[in-house]
């Protein structure tokens, strides 16, 4: 190693953080390939290199020997680069169906929350029942008598509640 390089490790090991930066610096193609190798796209490699200079540069004051600056540094690298690699295989591939599956999911959720606005602007009385009726599975009957109202009132705001339903999600569709 030569003298004018160790006097930068030494610079930085004491805090100096210009020092830090041309000593990455000077070093950055080697590192950058090191780190390529292992992981064999440009986007991981740039990513392990930023983690294992971040990872030195706040654990520089643990390097003993200033003459070993770059094995220390490049062993930090290969340390990042296997994390990338590791959770690189952690990771499963979805097919194509399945992402269909969850575009698919995602729309009907969408469309779930419009609809779920929708019916909280509706009237008390035709709010109750849709959601007794929809989404508790009630009969009329069981409506009725849980409202304390006709069945015939318990069909008229059903009616009228889905009759207001559409025309809010019109009115939200042509304004969307």
């Amino acid at each position: 190693m030569r003298e004018k390089e160790q006097r930068l490790v030494k610079k930085a090991i004491k805090g100096n953080r210009h020092a830090f930066e041309k000593l990455i610096k000077e070093h950055y193609e080697q590192i950058y390939r090191t780190a390529f190798l292992y992981v064999h796209n440009e986007a991981d490699a740039l990513d392990a290199v930023q983690e294992a200079t971040y990872q030195a540069i706040i654990s520089i004051h643990t390097l003993k020997k200033p003459e070993y600056f770059l094995t220390w540094f490049t062993k930090i690298v290969i340390r990042c680069s296997s994390k990338i690699i590791k959770k690189r295989t952690n990771v499963v591939q979805m097919s194509e169906e399945v992402q269909n599956q969850l575009q698919q999911q995602v729309i009907q959720y969408d469309d779930s929350i419009h609809i779920l606005d929708a019916v909280r602007q509706l009237k008390e009385n035709y709010r109750m029942t849709i959601i007794l009726f929809y989404y508790h599975d009630y009969s009329i009957k069981m409506i009725s008598e849980f409202m304390g109202i006709p069945e015939g009132t318990v069909k008229t705001n059903l009616s009228r509640g889905k009759e207001m339903l559409k025309k809010y999600l019109q009115e939200e569709e042509s304004y969307g």
